[in-house]
This record gives structure tokens, C-alpha cells and sequence, in this order.
């Protein structure tokens, strides 16, 4: 029946409000330790409850005492009122004393989902004080506490005796699980006006054994963001740093900035010193980073390398990103240290690699056009005590922009696109090979280059289905060269200060995909052939060569109407494309694809024939009339196997060029992937014997949680593995542990430690403590 008078609606909103401030203190219970000051009232705890909302109220019996002014509601108690759902045996409202006393299997469901479960509850019908009894709270966090009673006082203190937290996300689909670890305390004080909660006498258990007892811990509740204070520690161990614990404090300064400073100690290196500090603007972010560390054993490192020679060690790096607008964004990273191995060698997270790139950069994306302008840097880590890597390295401003018209052009599609490309080196960069051939990889001094080029094409249907695509682009190119003169270069290399050159290109593609569909299965057959006719490239191999270096001929880039990697090489000369394209489909989940096909040069000056200062087209597969066959295949199956092999096969002998075979398995579980690289000695282009490497991962979850996973690379043709690791993992989605074993072969002292081990433990709405590195970035394991 509903009701509407005061008694029940206030026996109702004040059990409501008990069980709201039940579920404050489970989400304090895991709040973080950072934290910003915020003002929150006490009546923020009341529940949510619109003004108009109506009572509605079932039970088997209702009685009123006038006499004791009592009101009693027996038998199957259902009370619903804005969202809020109660279920008791029995509720009894005084309302002399303004007392509430539900019974018997009290339950309370919030609108969120969150259940608060009491055996019984005696409250004030303002909240101001009352008392709860066997108590269980699950949220929809998958968050579980419990405690033997609940007590209410002066409205702004609630208190747990002997309460249990933890998580357990499993629970939803296994009833029967029991997570990993609780917090126990002997009591819980949750204050609504310091906005704290304080735990007296409580141990983590972890496996049902005590493993910490903190006598006393004082945390922030869920109605604080950020507040400074100490976080978990990190632990790390690397084979010539010696183990380390590092304590991070967290500082919130204000509510748009924080800092995190942390204190390492290395058992074999002495204090390191990290800091992190963060500022939000209200359309972007900086964050500015430091370090630093004065080494206390210098001869764990390989002699002769910076590691061993450096004592005073430190990093400062800045990083920004800011959206002007929609369309615009700029930002900058850059990293400056005293020398150029330490962010590596203390595997300072975000600038451990081998390079990087410092940078500053401006873009901006419409609808049609695109535009990126960028000034790089590259900071080479490595143990090189006279920082030579770096050092030929070079300093490079960039300047991209894209467009293509929004209404067609004679029927077709017009493209225009502009490069500038400026690049300073301080040092010569180049590599003899074995047979005494000098490659120049970057010639010391400047050079710049302004491009631009028009493309427009057009497709036509034919009839039968035929597709022919017309095909007609136009460049220029103004190039500044000052710069010293490759001595030793076996080809002709410019004497000019400023040049100029050109290139216009006719082509046509025809395309005629056949459709072959059967009962449980379809499959299209697509022959493609191009021709394209240029004039010769000039200044071929003449002028400096910096963005076209990387060069590899396969079924990937067998189309492309310039297959050079970037815009200081331009394919010129006649030449046709031939091959064909496959995809199949069964209905039984599988799937296939391929392509194969060769390249002709039919007239003018072959490009990748030319002499090149790094010898780009040398044995590219491309430098004679009639290319090298390069060729893809892959299968996909339902069942989680996948299997592609790609190559080059040479055009007379078909014996293989380069090879890339891959063999992989995603299954539910145990995956694996298995991948065979043969690249063939490229003697000219500085690739002086076979490599043949075998890469391979591997992971096996051999019980509910637990799985194991390993990967390596092996060096066929040294013998020797080069890269190898192990681990182990437990991972429930509340806990997870992890341990990592890492060894990399050290060839060239560029690697301060050869072997590492990395152990993780995270604990869901705790917290993680680390030791050293667990990625393993060979495997996404389970």
C-alpha cells in the first residue's frame, strides 16, 4: 500500500541513509593517497532523493500504537522511495524517541546497484547517531566489506568494529572464490568533517597469512580527489645497480599541479633521485622531468664506457602538448643529460631507448588538408664515452602539408603535396663496407629541399568490369646544398650550391577483379597491371640523400608509383608493374590472401641502377630491366592459427632474397608465435653476410590464473642467442604478480646490464609495487 505520512517517510529515509553511509565507507576504504582539498558537507552523504518522489510500501501487516506512538511494519518489509529499494522482516519507527529499528535480513539496494546487507539496524531518523549490526557491503566495483557492528556518532563520525576489505571480481561468476588478500582492522572511523578515514590495528593478508600490521594508517575517503602523501614503494634489481627501494611523495600542490618525488637506493650505486612534476592548462599539459645520481662504483660498469667514467650523473626532460584549437595542436619533448647513456642505463621509464627524439612540433588536420611542421633532434643512448653516434646525428626541421580539392577536377581526384626538409650535420656519417665501399650515410654542413607535387587520376568502369585509373602528377624540387665533399664517393656528386629538377609522370592502372563465389565459399581474382612513363631522374645519386635510405622491394610496396622511401630520390625511367591479387573466404571462419608479381624497367635511366651515396638500390631486387619476384601469402582460421610468409626471389634462379615467415597461435589457453627472417648479404648497401634469425614467444596459462611465458630471439648464423626471457604471472583482474627474467646479449657495450629481473604486484584498489621492468615486449601475454 503507499503511504504518505511522516512516520513511514522517515523510518524509510533514515535506514536509506544508513545504508548510503555503509557504502561511503567501503569506497573510502580503497580511496587513493593522492588527493586534492575539497569542501564536502556531511548532509553530501544524504541520499539522492528527488522532492517528488513517492513512497511505496508493502508488507504483510502494518500496525500503529497510538498510545506508544509506534509504527510496526511485519512480513516481507519492501520499501521503495527515489531509487532506493529496502527488504526486512520487520521495521519499527518510534516517534517519541524518532528512533528506527529494522530486523531480520535487512537489505538495501541503491540506485547505483550498490547492497547493503545488516542483520540489524537502530538508527536516528535524522542519522545523527545509530548503530548497525552484522553488516556486508558488495558495490558494483565488485568491492567487498564486512564487519561485526556499525556504529553511528554526532553525526559526522561512523565506526567498524573488526572490518574486512577486499575485492573480488570472480565473485560475479564464481561464488565460490576467496580472493587473495583482505585488509583487516580491529576498528574503521570514517569522519564526514576531516574527510578521513583511520585504521586502528590492521594487517594485510595475503594467501590467509598476516604479511603487514600497521598499528595505525590514516587515509583520505572517496569524496577527496588528491591529497599529498607518501605512495607505495618500488623495488628494482638490475645486474651492475645492485637492488634498489625507491619511496615516491606525492605533492599536490594545487588543484592543476602535482609532483612526485622519489628516493631510490641502489645497493651498488648509491641515491637516485627522480621528480616529476605536472601542470594541467585548461587546453593542454606540460610535465617536467629530473634526475640524477653521483655514482658510487663506477667499476661495475665495462670499462672505458660513459658508465664507468661518469660520476655525477643527470637528466632533465620536458614534455608539452596543447590544443590551440580543434584543428591545431602543438607540443615539444625534449631530454637533456650530462651524458648520453644515463636514462638508459637507470632504465628512467619513458626514456630508457636507444633513441630519442627530441622534438617540437606544430599540426593541424582539416577536412581536406593537413598540415605538420617539425625541428628534430636525436639523442643516441649508448656507451660511447665521445658521443660519436650522436654526434653525426642530424639536427632537421620538417614542414608537411597535404591537400586535395573538394570538388573533382575534370572528373578525377587533384592532390597537392609540399615538403621542406632542412638538415645541419656536425659530423661526417659514413660506413666502409667489406669490400672498402664507402656509404655516406649524412656528409657534414647543411643542405635544404622544397617539393612540390600535383596529382590527379580518375577511375573508369569499362564495360565487362574492367577498371582503368589515368594517371598524370607533376614535381619540382629546389635543393640548397652546403656541404662537404664526399670524399671517396664512387659516383658524381654535385658542385653546385643551389639546383634545381623535375619530374613528370603519365600512368595508367587497369584492374579486373573476377568473382568466384561457390556454395560455402567466394573468392576474387584481381589481375593488375601499370605503366608508367617518366622522363630520367636527374641528378640521380647527386645530391644529398637523407630521408631515402630505407629501402625494401616486396609485395608490399610492388604498386607504389615511387617506391622510395622519402622525397631526396625520385624513380624515374619507364616501367611497368604486373601481379595479381587474391582474397578468399570460406564459410567455415577462414580466410585467405596474396599477391604476387614482378616490376619492369621498360626505357631511360634506371633509378635504383644509379650510384647513390648509400647505395639505396644496391642489390634491391630493382636494379635490373626485369625485377626480382616478390610474393605474399596468408591464412587466417577460426580456431586462432594465423600463418603468412612473404619474400623476394631472385628473377633468374628463384632462389629467395629475403624471406619473412610467421606462424602464430591465439587461443584461450596457450598462444604462441614463431617468425623465420633470411635477409641475404647485401655487400654494397653495407649488410656484409646472410642474416638468418629466428624470433619466438610463447605463453601457457596451465591453471585458472596462472600462466607462464617466455620469448628469444636466436642468431642462426652466429650461433648465439641474443635476446632471451622467462616469466610468470598470476592474474585474477584483482591481483596480479608478475616475474620476469631478461638477458640481452652485449655486442657493442652499448647495454650497461645484461640481465635484468622485473617482479610486479598490483593489488585492485590498492596499488602496485614494482621491481625493476616486467614489459616483455616480444609477447602480449594472457
Amino acid at each position: 500500500m503507499a503511504a504518505g505520512n511522516r512516520g513511514p517517510v522517515k523510518l524509510t529515509n533514515a535506514a536509506l541513509l544508513a545504508g548510503v553511509a555503509l557504502h561511503v565507507l567501503a569506497i573510502g576504504m580503497h580511496a587513493p593517497a593522492m588527493a586534492q582539498d575539497t569542501t564536502t558537507r556531511i548532509d553530501e552523504l544524504q541520499p539522492n532523493i528527488p522532492a517528488d518522489a513517492k513512497l511505496l510500501l508493502t508488507a504483510n501487516e502494518l500496525v500503529y500504537n497510538r498510545d506508544t506512538e509506534i509504527v510496526t511494519v511485519r512480513g516481507n518489509v519492501q520499501i521503495e522511495y527515489g531509487g532506493y529499494k529496502m527488504v526486512a522482516r520487520q521495521v519499527e519507527y518510534n516517534q517519541k524517541s524518532g528512533r528506527i529499528l529494522a530486523t531480520g535480513e535487512v537489505q538495501l539496494i541503491e540506485p547505483g546497484g550498490n547492497i547493503v546487507y545488516a542483520d540489524k539496524m537502530d538508527v536516528t531518523d535524522d542519522f545523527g547517531n545509530g548503530f548497525v549490526e552484522a553488516l556486508r557491503i558488495e558495490t558494483t566495483d565488485l568491492t567487498r566489506l564486512a564487519a561485526e557492528s556499525g556504529e553511528r556518532r554526532n553525526g559526522e563520525e561512523f565506526i567498524l568494529n573488526k572490518a574486512v576489505y577486499t575485492a573480488c571480481t570472480p565473485c560475479s561468476t564464481k561464488p565460490e572464490h576467496r580472493s587473495l588478500w583482505h585488509i583487516k582492522a580491529q576498528r574503521v572511523i570514517q569522519n564526514g568533517r576531516t574527510r578521513t578515514i583511520r585504521l586502528e590495528h590492521a594487517y594485510f593478508e595475503l594467501f590467509g597469512k598476516p604479511i603487514a600490521y600497521i598499528p595505525v594508517m590514516e587515509i583520505p575517503d572517496h569524496t577527496v580527489k588528491r591529497k599529498s602523501g607518501f605512495l607505495f614503494p618500488t623495488f628494482r634489481y638490475a645486474q651492475k645497480l645492485g637492488a634498489g627501494v625507491g619511496i615516491p611523495y606525492y605533492w599536490a600542490i594545487s588543484p592543476y599541479m602535482d609532483a612526485t618525488v622519489t628516493a631510490t637506493g641502489l645497493t651498488r650505486q648509491g641515491f637516485l633521485l627522480e621528480g616529476e612534476f605536472r601542470q594541467r592548462f585548461h587546453n593542454g599539459m606540460h610535465t617536467l622531468n629530473v634526475a640524477g645520481i653521483s655514482q658510487m662504483d663506477r667499476d661495475q660498469f665495462t670499462p672505458g664506457t660513459v658508465d664507468a667514467e661518469e660520476t655525477a650523473r643527470g637528466m632533465v626532460a620536458s614534455r608539452g602538448r596543447f590544443e590551440i584549437n580543434p584543428r591545431w595542436t602543438f607540443g615539444w619533448n625534449v631530454l637533456v643529460q650530462s651524458d648520453n647513456n644515463f636514462a638508459k642505463t637507470y632504465d628512467l621509464s619513458s626514456f630508457d631507448g636507444t633513441t630519442y627524439v627530441n622534438q617540437a612540433y606544430l599540426s593541424g588536420l582539416g577536412k581536406r588538408n593537413y598540415f605538420d611542421l617539425r625541428a628534430f633532434y636525436f639523442d643516441i643512448q649508448d656507451a660511447d664515452p665521445n658521443s660519436i653516434a650522436e654526434n653525426q646525428q642530424p639536427i632537421a626541421q620538417v614542414l608537411d602539408y597535404s591537400y586535395t580539392a573538394p570538388e573533382p577536377v575534370l572528373g578525377g581526384e587533384l592532390n597537392a603535396d609540399f615538403n621542406f626538409t632542412n638538415v645541419k650535420r656536425n659530423r661526417l656519417d659514413r660506413d666502409t663496407t667489406v669490400f672498402g665501399v664507402d656509404r655516406f650515410r649524412g656528409l657534414e654542413g647543411s643542405s635544404h629541399r622544397l617539393t612540390g607535387e600535383l596529382e590527379w587520376k580518375k577511375t573508369f568502369i569499362v564495360p565487362g568490369g574492367l577498371a582503368l585509373t589515368p594517371l598524370l602528377a607533376a614535381r619540382g624540387d629546389a635543393v640548397g646544398v652546403n656541404v662537404d665533399d664526399p670524399i671517396g664517393y664512387t659516383g658524381e656528386f654535385t658542385s653546385s650550391d643551389a639546383v634545381t629538377r623535375g619530374m613528370l609522370t603519365a600512368g595508367l592502372e587497369a584492374r579486373y577483379p573476377i568473382l568466384f563465389a561457390g556454395e560455402t565459399s567466394s573468392h576474387v581474382l584481381e589481375p593488375i597491371a601499370q605503366l608508367y612513363a617518366r622522363p630520367n631522374e636527374q641528378y640521380a645519386g647527386a645530391l644529398p640523400n637523407e630521408d631515402a635510405q630505407s629501402f625494401v622491394f616486396d609485395a608490399t610496396n610492388l604498386f607504389d608509383r615511387d617506391k622510395f622511401s622519402g622525397y631526396d630520390r625520385i624513380e624515374g625511367g619507364t616501367r611497368a608493374n604486373v601481379g595479381i591479387r587474391y582474397t578468399g573466404s570460406f564459410d567455415s571462419g577462414y580466410g585467405l590472401r596474396a599477391i604476387a608479381g614482378q616490376s619492369f624497367h621498360l626505357g631511360g635511366l634506371n633509378s635504383f641502377a644509379t650510384d647513390d651515396l648509400v647505395k639505396v638500390g644496391a642489390d634491391s631486387g630493382l636494379e635490373t630491366d626485369r625485377s626480382d619476384y616478390v610474393a605474399m601469402v596468408g591464412v587466417d582460421a577460426p580456431s586462432g592459427l594465423m600463418a603468412s610468409l612473404s619474400g623476394r626471389l631472385d628473377e633468374k634462379d628463384l632462389d629467395f632474397r629475403r624471406a619473412d615467415a610467421t606462424v602464430g597461435y591465439l587461443g584461450l589457453t596457450w598462444q604462441a608465435a614463431f617468425t623465420y627472417t633470411r635477409i641475404e648479404a647485401q655487400p654494397l648497401y653495407g649488410s656484409q653476410s646472410d642474416q638468418d634469425e629466428i624470433q619466438t614467444a610463447a605463453a601457457y596459462r596451465f591453471h585458472d590464473f596462472w600462466s607462464v611465458f617466455g620469448a628469444l630471439t636466436y642468431d642462426i648464423n652466429n650461433g648465439v642467442v641474443s635476446r632471451h626471457g622467462v616469466g610468470l604471472t598470476y592474474d585474477d583482474q584483482d591481483t596480479l604478480f608478475s616475474i620476469v627474467y631478461k638477458s640481452e646479449r652485449d655486442t657493442d657495450s652499448t647495454v650497461a646490464n645484461d640481465w635484468s629481473i622485473g617482479a610486479r604486484i598490483s593489488f585492485r584498489t590498492l596499488g602496485d609495487i614494482n621491481v625493476g621492468e616486467t614489459r616483455f615486449e616480444e609477447l602480449d601475454y594472457f
